[in-house]
Protein backbone atom coordinates (compact mmCIF):
# COMPACT_ATOMS: atom_id res chain seq x y z
CA UNK A 1 0.00 0.00 0.00
CA UNK A 2 1.12 3.25 -0.95
CA UNK A 3 2.04 6.17 1.86
CA UNK A 4 -0.92 8.23 0.16
CA UNK A 5 -3.27 5.29 0.75
CA UNK A 6 -2.10 5.12 4.33
CA UNK A 7 -2.56 8.41 4.63
CA UNK A 8 -6.46 8.61 3.54
CA UNK A 9 -6.93 4.93 5.31
CA UNK A 10 -5.21 6.59 8.54
CA UNK A 11 -7.84 9.27 8.29
CA UNK A 12 -10.85 7.78 7.55
CA UNK A 13 -9.94 5.49 10.55
CA UNK A 14 -9.78 8.45 13.11
CA UNK A 15 -12.80 9.82 11.53
CA UNK A 16 -14.85 6.86 12.34
CA UNK A 17 -13.33 6.53 16.21
CA UNK A 18 -14.37 10.30 16.22
CA UNK A 19 -18.08 9.51 15.24
CA UNK A 20 -18.40 6.90 17.34
CA UNK A 21 -16.78 9.32 20.71
CA UNK A 22 -18.91 11.40 19.52
CA UNK A 23 -22.09 9.44 19.76
CA UNK A 24 -20.87 7.66 22.90
CA UNK A 25 -20.32 11.68 24.20
CA UNK A 26 -23.98 12.46 23.57
CA UNK A 27 -25.71 9.12 24.30
CA UNK A 28 -23.90 9.05 27.83
CA UNK A 29 -25.86 11.28 30.04
CA UNK A 30 -22.87 11.45 32.81
CA UNK A 31 -20.72 12.28 30.11
CA UNK A 32 -22.64 14.57 28.92
CA UNK A 33 -23.03 16.61 31.97
CA UNK A 34 -19.53 16.81 32.63
CA UNK A 35 -18.90 18.03 28.88
CA UNK A 36 -21.69 20.43 28.80
CA UNK A 37 -24.05 21.00 31.69
CA UNK A 38 -21.38 21.29 34.26
CA UNK A 39 -18.68 24.09 32.13
CA UNK A 40 -22.04 26.14 31.56
CA UNK A 41 -24.01 26.11 34.77
CA UNK A 42 -21.11 26.05 37.43
CA UNK A 43 -19.27 28.42 36.03
CA UNK A 44 -21.88 31.02 36.39
CA UNK A 45 -22.87 30.06 39.84
CA UNK A 46 -19.42 30.59 41.34
CA UNK A 47 -19.49 33.97 39.65
CA UNK A 48 -22.47 34.92 40.55
CA UNK A 49 -21.64 33.88 44.42
CA UNK A 50 -18.55 36.25 44.40
CA UNK A 51 -19.70 38.88 42.17
CA UNK A 52 -20.01 41.82 44.94
CA UNK A 53 -16.48 41.23 45.30
CA UNK A 54 -16.42 42.53 48.70
CA UNK A 55 -19.22 42.56 51.92
CA UNK A 56 -21.04 45.63 52.83
CA UNK A 57 -22.72 45.69 56.44
CA UNK A 58 -21.59 43.42 58.75
CA UNK A 59 -23.21 43.11 61.88
CA UNK A 60 -20.90 43.41 64.53
CA UNK A 61 -21.38 44.37 68.30
CA UNK A 62 -20.64 47.02 70.61
CA UNK A 63 -19.91 46.42 73.85
CA UNK A 64 -19.20 50.33 75.65
CA UNK A 65 -17.79 50.24 79.46
CA UNK A 66 -16.62 54.24 79.06
CA UNK A 67 -20.33 55.69 78.16
CA UNK A 68 -18.91 59.25 76.82
CA UNK A 69 -19.35 61.01 74.48
CA UNK A 70 -15.56 60.08 72.95
CA UNK A 71 -17.01 56.80 72.68
CA UNK A 72 -20.49 57.31 71.26
CA UNK A 73 -18.72 59.35 68.43
CA UNK A 74 -16.43 56.28 67.95
CA UNK A 75 -19.78 54.32 67.71
CA UNK A 76 -21.54 56.20 65.25
CA UNK A 77 -18.30 56.83 62.87
CA UNK A 78 -18.31 52.96 63.05
CA UNK A 79 -21.59 52.30 62.27
CA UNK A 80 -21.58 55.29 59.04
CA UNK A 81 -18.94 53.17 57.38
CA UNK A 82 -19.93 50.93 54.37
CA UNK A 83 -18.75 47.88 55.35
CA UNK A 84 -19.55 47.73 59.25
CA UNK A 85 -22.93 47.66 60.74
CA UNK A 86 -23.54 48.20 64.50
CA UNK A 87 -26.18 45.87 65.02
CA UNK A 88 -26.85 46.36 68.89
CA UNK A 89 -25.12 47.57 72.40
CA UNK A 90 -24.40 44.76 74.71
CA UNK A 91 -24.23 44.69 78.53
CA UNK A 92 -21.14 42.99 78.74
CA UNK A 93 -18.17 40.70 76.69
CA UNK A 94 -20.57 37.80 77.58
CA UNK A 95 -23.54 38.55 75.79
CA UNK A 96 -20.97 39.99 72.76
CA UNK A 97 -20.24 36.69 72.25
CA UNK A 98 -23.08 34.52 72.58
CA UNK A 99 -24.32 36.53 69.60
CA UNK A 100 -21.18 36.26 67.84
CA UNK A 101 -21.51 32.08 68.61
CA UNK A 102 -25.30 32.13 67.17
CA UNK A 103 -23.87 33.74 64.23
CA UNK A 104 -26.22 36.64 64.67
CA UNK A 105 -22.90 39.36 64.75
CA UNK A 106 -19.84 38.45 62.58
CA UNK A 107 -17.13 40.77 65.53
CA UNK A 108 -16.76 42.47 68.75
CA UNK A 109 -16.15 46.64 69.13
CA UNK A 110 -14.89 46.41 72.93
CA UNK A 111 -14.28 50.23 74.51
CA UNK A 112 -12.82 50.04 77.80
CA UNK A 113 -13.85 52.51 80.70
CA UNK A 114 -10.74 54.50 81.04
CA UNK A 115 -11.08 55.51 77.01
CA UNK A 116 -12.19 58.98 77.07
CA UNK A 117 -10.00 59.46 79.92
CA UNK A 118 -6.91 58.47 78.74
CA UNK A 119 -7.49 60.47 75.64
CA UNK A 120 -8.55 63.60 77.46
CA UNK A 121 -4.96 63.09 79.27
CA UNK A 122 -3.13 62.92 76.22
CA UNK A 123 -2.69 58.74 76.27
CA UNK A 124 -2.87 56.73 73.87
CA UNK A 125 -6.66 54.65 73.91
CA UNK A 126 -7.52 51.27 72.89
CA UNK A 127 -10.29 49.95 70.82
CA UNK A 128 -10.24 46.09 71.56
CA UNK A 129 -11.39 44.26 68.12
CA UNK A 130 -12.67 40.78 67.96
CA UNK A 131 -13.89 39.00 65.09
CA UNK A 132 -15.09 35.70 63.74
CA UNK A 133 -11.65 34.53 61.49
CA UNK A 134 -14.39 31.70 60.01
CA UNK A 135 -14.40 33.81 57.02
CA UNK A 136 -11.75 35.93 56.38
CA UNK A 137 -14.38 38.73 53.80
CA UNK A 138 -16.14 39.74 57.41
CA UNK A 139 -12.71 39.64 59.29
CA UNK A 140 -10.93 42.08 56.89
CA UNK A 141 -14.55 44.63 56.55
CA UNK A 142 -14.68 44.81 60.27
CA UNK A 143 -10.58 45.07 61.05
CA UNK A 144 -10.21 47.42 58.27
CA UNK A 145 -12.92 49.55 59.36
CA UNK A 146 -11.65 50.15 62.82
CA UNK A 147 -7.90 50.97 61.81
CA UNK A 148 -9.55 53.37 59.50
CA UNK A 149 -12.18 55.05 61.81
CA UNK A 150 -9.60 55.08 64.95
CA UNK A 151 -6.97 56.84 62.20
CA UNK A 152 -9.39 59.72 61.01
CA UNK A 153 -10.39 60.57 64.97
CA UNK A 154 -6.65 60.44 65.95
CA UNK A 155 -5.45 63.00 62.97
CA UNK A 156 -9.15 65.22 64.21
CA UNK A 157 -8.00 65.09 67.64
CA UNK A 158 -4.37 65.96 66.46
CA UNK A 159 -5.36 68.96 64.66
CA UNK A 160 -7.70 70.63 67.31
CA UNK A 161 -4.66 70.36 69.91
CA UNK A 162 -2.03 71.57 67.15
CA UNK A 163 -2.51 75.35 67.15
CA UNK A 164 -2.00 75.62 63.45
CA UNK A 165 -3.56 78.43 61.44
CA UNK A 166 -4.16 76.75 57.95
CA UNK A 167 -5.66 73.64 56.40
CA UNK A 168 -1.77 72.22 55.12
CA UNK A 169 -0.29 72.79 58.26
CA UNK A 170 -2.94 70.85 59.51
CA UNK A 171 -2.62 67.93 57.02
CA UNK A 172 0.81 67.78 57.41
CA UNK A 173 0.99 67.41 61.18
CA UNK A 174 -1.65 64.94 60.66
CA UNK A 175 -0.44 62.96 58.18
CA UNK A 176 3.55 64.23 57.91
CA UNK A 177 4.31 60.94 55.60
CA UNK A 178 1.40 60.64 52.84
CA UNK A 179 0.42 57.50 50.91
CA UNK A 180 -1.59 56.94 48.03
CA UNK A 181 -3.46 53.79 47.61
CA UNK A 182 -3.57 52.50 44.41
CA UNK A 183 -5.20 48.58 44.03
CA UNK A 184 -3.62 47.19 40.58
CA UNK A 185 -5.17 44.72 38.88
CA UNK A 186 -7.79 44.45 41.08
CA UNK A 187 -9.48 48.04 41.47
CA UNK A 188 -12.39 46.68 43.84
CA UNK A 189 -10.33 44.40 46.06
CA UNK A 190 -12.65 41.93 45.46
CA UNK A 191 -12.22 38.00 45.95
CA UNK A 192 -14.60 37.48 42.58
CA UNK A 193 -11.65 38.98 40.87
CA UNK A 194 -8.98 38.08 42.62
CA UNK A 195 -9.93 34.17 42.70
CA UNK A 196 -12.22 33.69 40.03
CA UNK A 197 -9.90 33.08 36.97
CA UNK A 198 -7.83 30.53 38.03
CA UNK A 199 -10.98 28.70 39.01
CA UNK A 200 -12.40 28.62 35.36
CA UNK A 201 -8.96 27.02 34.59
CA UNK A 202 -9.71 24.59 37.10
CA UNK A 203 -12.95 23.64 36.01
CA UNK A 204 -11.79 23.47 32.53
CA UNK A 205 -9.62 20.54 33.61
CA UNK A 206 -11.78 18.74 35.95
CA UNK A 207 -14.76 18.65 33.97
CA UNK A 208 -12.81 17.30 30.66
CA UNK A 209 -10.76 14.92 32.91
CA UNK A 210 -14.04 13.45 34.62
CA UNK A 211 -15.69 13.62 31.52
CA UNK A 212 -12.95 10.97 29.24
CA UNK A 213 -12.65 9.28 32.30
CA UNK A 214 -16.38 8.59 33.15
CA UNK A 215 -16.52 7.92 29.32
CA UNK A 216 -13.38 5.18 29.48
CA UNK A 217 -15.31 3.89 32.56
CA UNK A 218 -18.79 2.81 30.63
CA UNK A 219 -16.55 0.87 27.84
CA UNK A 220 -14.32 -0.86 30.17
CA UNK A 221 -17.88 -1.56 32.03
CA UNK A 222 -19.76 -3.09 28.95
CA UNK A 223 -16.30 -4.77 27.74
CA UNK A 224 -16.72 -8.15 28.96
CA UNK A 225 -12.68 -8.58 29.52
CA UNK A 226 -12.51 -4.58 31.10
CA UNK A 227 -10.86 -3.49 27.65
CA UNK A 228 -9.94 0.27 27.25
CA UNK A 229 -10.04 -0.28 23.62
CA UNK A 230 -12.47 -3.02 21.13
CA UNK A 231 -11.76 -4.43 18.60
CA UNK A 232 -13.10 -3.34 15.55
CA UNK A 233 -11.99 -3.50 11.87
CA UNK A 234 -11.15 0.34 11.80
CA UNK A 235 -9.61 0.11 15.02
CA UNK A 236 -6.23 0.38 13.29
CA UNK A 237 -2.87 1.91 14.47
CA UNK A 238 -1.96 3.68 17.84
CA UNK A 239 -2.23 6.69 16.36
CA UNK A 240 -5.82 6.43 14.74
CA UNK A 241 -7.13 5.48 17.76
CA UNK A 242 -5.52 8.19 20.00
CA UNK A 243 -6.15 10.96 17.25
CA UNK A 244 -9.57 10.12 17.18
CA UNK A 245 -10.53 10.04 20.42
CA UNK A 246 -8.85 13.26 21.09
CA UNK A 247 -10.40 14.96 18.11
CA UNK A 248 -13.54 14.64 19.54
CA UNK A 249 -12.61 16.58 23.18
CA UNK A 250 -10.64 18.85 21.22
CA UNK A 251 -13.85 20.41 19.61
CA UNK A 252 -15.98 20.39 22.14
CA UNK A 253 -13.54 21.82 24.96
CA UNK A 254 -12.57 24.65 22.19
CA UNK A 255 -16.06 25.94 22.65
CA UNK A 256 -16.48 25.38 26.24
CA UNK A 257 -12.76 27.27 26.57
CA UNK A 258 -13.83 30.12 24.70
CA UNK A 259 -17.29 30.32 26.62
CA UNK A 260 -15.16 30.15 30.32
CA UNK A 261 -12.23 32.66 29.36
CA UNK A 262 -13.90 34.62 27.43
CA UNK A 263 -17.75 35.26 28.04
CA UNK A 264 -17.63 34.71 31.69
CA UNK A 265 -15.41 37.37 33.12
CA UNK A 266 -17.71 39.59 30.78
CA UNK A 267 -20.88 38.85 31.98
CA UNK A 268 -20.18 39.55 35.64
CA UNK A 269 -17.93 42.19 34.44
CA UNK A 270 -14.57 41.01 35.80
CA UNK A 271 -11.40 42.18 34.87
CA UNK A 272 -10.61 41.40 31.09
CA UNK A 273 -7.21 42.67 29.80
CA UNK A 274 -6.29 39.14 27.75
CA UNK A 275 -5.50 39.64 24.46
CA UNK A 276 -7.18 37.45 21.58
CA UNK A 277 -4.21 36.36 19.54
CA UNK A 278 -2.44 35.66 23.35
CA UNK A 279 -5.21 34.40 24.66
CA UNK A 280 -5.29 31.84 21.69
CA UNK A 281 -1.73 31.03 22.12
CA UNK A 282 -2.10 29.64 25.89
CA UNK A 283 -5.03 27.82 25.53
CA UNK A 284 -3.99 25.83 22.00
CA UNK A 285 -1.38 24.23 24.50
CA UNK A 286 -3.77 24.13 27.64
CA UNK A 287 -5.96 22.13 26.04
CA UNK A 288 -3.85 19.54 24.23
CA UNK A 289 -2.35 18.99 28.12
CA UNK A 290 -5.88 18.88 30.02
CA UNK A 291 -7.18 16.12 26.80
CA UNK A 292 -4.20 13.64 26.88
CA UNK A 293 -3.75 14.12 30.60
CA UNK A 294 -7.47 13.37 31.00
CA UNK A 295 -6.73 10.48 28.35
CA UNK A 296 -3.65 9.12 30.66
CA UNK A 297 -5.79 9.44 33.92
CA UNK A 298 -8.57 7.61 31.94
CA UNK A 299 -6.72 4.33 31.86
CA UNK A 300 -6.39 4.56 35.59
CA UNK A 301 -10.58 3.83 35.53
CA UNK A 302 -11.95 0.89 35.92
CA UNK A 303 -15.44 2.17 37.10
CA UNK A 304 -17.39 5.34 36.11
CA UNK A 305 -17.16 6.37 39.86
CA UNK A 306 -13.53 6.42 40.18
CA UNK A 307 -12.37 9.32 38.28
CA UNK A 308 -15.30 11.09 39.94
CA UNK A 309 -13.96 10.03 43.44
CA UNK A 310 -10.13 10.96 42.53
CA UNK A 311 -10.82 14.30 40.49
CA UNK A 312 -13.04 15.81 43.54
CA UNK A 313 -10.85 14.82 46.40
CA UNK A 314 -7.93 16.48 44.20
CA UNK A 315 -10.05 19.31 43.75
CA UNK A 316 -8.75 22.01 46.15
CA UNK A 317 -5.53 21.05 46.83
CA UNK A 318 -5.38 21.84 43.23
CA UNK A 319 -6.33 24.87 43.61
CA UNK A 320 -4.03 25.82 46.54
CA UNK A 321 -0.91 24.48 44.41
CA UNK A 322 -1.84 26.57 41.49
CA UNK A 323 -0.20 29.76 43.73
CA UNK A 324 -3.36 31.84 43.77
CA UNK A 325 -5.63 31.26 47.21
CA UNK A 326 -2.18 30.63 48.51
CA UNK A 327 0.82 32.06 48.15
CA UNK A 328 3.30 30.22 45.70
CA UNK A 329 6.38 30.84 47.51
CA UNK A 330 4.93 29.48 50.76
CA UNK A 331 4.22 26.38 49.05
CA UNK A 332 6.74 23.63 49.92
CA UNK A 333 9.13 22.52 47.16
CA UNK A 334 7.98 18.91 47.30
CA UNK A 335 4.40 19.97 46.54
CA UNK A 336 5.50 22.30 44.15
CA UNK A 337 7.12 19.03 41.98
CA UNK A 338 3.96 17.61 42.62
CA UNK A 339 2.09 20.42 40.97
CA UNK A 340 3.88 20.58 38.07
CA UNK A 341 2.01 17.03 37.07
CA UNK A 342 -1.09 19.13 36.16
CA UNK A 343 -2.10 21.37 33.48
CA UNK A 344 -3.87 23.40 35.28
CA UNK A 345 -0.99 24.99 37.82
CA UNK A 346 0.35 26.32 34.82
CA UNK A 347 -2.59 27.34 32.56
CA UNK A 348 -4.18 29.23 35.44
CA UNK A 349 -0.99 31.06 36.59
CA UNK A 350 -0.81 32.10 32.78
CA UNK A 351 -3.85 33.07 32.71
CA UNK A 352 -4.73 34.87 35.53
CA UNK A 353 -1.47 37.05 34.78
CA UNK A 354 -2.52 37.34 31.00
CA UNK A 355 -6.34 38.35 32.09
CA UNK A 356 -5.81 40.39 35.18
CA UNK A 357 -2.84 41.85 35.04
CA UNK A 358 -2.51 42.24 31.46
CA UNK A 359 0.86 40.54 30.96
CA UNK A 360 1.87 39.85 27.28
CA UNK A 361 2.47 36.18 25.72
CA UNK A 362 5.96 36.84 26.24
CA UNK A 363 5.57 37.51 29.85
CA UNK A 364 4.80 33.45 30.06
CA UNK A 365 6.72 32.22 28.29
CA UNK A 366 7.97 29.40 30.92
CA UNK A 367 4.05 29.06 31.89
CA UNK A 368 3.17 28.19 27.98
CA UNK A 369 6.71 25.89 27.12
CA UNK A 370 6.09 24.03 30.25
CA UNK A 371 1.65 23.32 28.92
CA UNK A 372 3.40 22.06 25.61
CA UNK A 373 5.77 19.74 27.35
CA UNK A 374 3.24 18.40 29.21
CA UNK A 375 1.04 17.84 26.09
CA UNK A 376 4.35 16.30 24.49
CA UNK A 377 4.66 13.92 27.14
CA UNK A 378 1.37 12.97 28.23
CA UNK A 379 0.67 12.07 24.89
CA UNK A 380 3.51 10.05 24.17
CA UNK A 381 1.98 8.43 27.82
CA UNK A 382 -1.53 7.80 26.24
CA UNK A 383 -0.26 6.11 23.16
CA UNK A 384 1.85 4.02 25.11
CA UNK A 385 -1.07 3.16 27.58
CA UNK A 386 -3.67 2.63 24.68
CA UNK A 387 -0.99 0.43 22.82
CA UNK A 388 -1.10 -1.53 25.70
CA UNK A 389 -4.63 -2.13 26.05
CA UNK A 390 -5.14 -2.68 22.02
CA UNK A 391 -2.54 -5.41 22.86
CA UNK A 392 -4.83 -6.56 25.48
CA UNK A 393 -7.92 -6.58 23.52
CA UNK A 394 -6.24 -8.34 20.62
CA UNK A 395 -4.73 -11.26 23.05
CA UNK A 396 -8.95 -11.61 24.72
CA UNK A 397 -10.12 -11.59 20.97
CA UNK A 398 -7.60 -14.42 19.92
CA UNK A 399 -8.32 -16.23 23.10
CA UNK A 400 -12.04 -16.18 22.61
CA UNK A 401 -11.83 -17.45 19.01
CA UNK A 402 -9.43 -20.49 20.30
CA UNK A 403 -12.00 -21.15 22.60
CA UNK A 404 -14.71 -21.11 20.15
CA UNK A 405 -12.35 -23.45 17.70
CA UNK A 406 -11.70 -26.01 20.46
CA UNK A 407 -15.40 -26.57 21.13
Amino acid sequence: MSIFHRIISGIQDAAYIWRQEMKQAFKDEGVLIFFIIVPLIYPLLYSWIYNNEVVHEVPVVVVDDCHSGLSRELVRKLDASADVKVLCHAADMDEARSLVSRQLAKGIYYIPSDFATRLNRMEQATLSVYCDMSLMLTYKAIYQTAVNVTQYMGAEMQKKLSGKYTVREEQILARPLDFQDVPIFNPQGGYGTFVIPAVLMLIFQQTLVLGIGLAAGTVREKSHYGDLVPIHPAYGGIYRIVFGKSLCYIMIYAVMGAYLTLVVPRIFSFVAMVKGMDLLCLMIPYLLACVFFGMTVSCLVRYRENVMLLMVFISLPLLFMVGISWPQSAIPGVWQGVSWLFPSTFGARAYVRMNTMGATLGDVTTEVRALWIQAAFYFGVTCLVYGHQLREARRHAAEALAAVADT
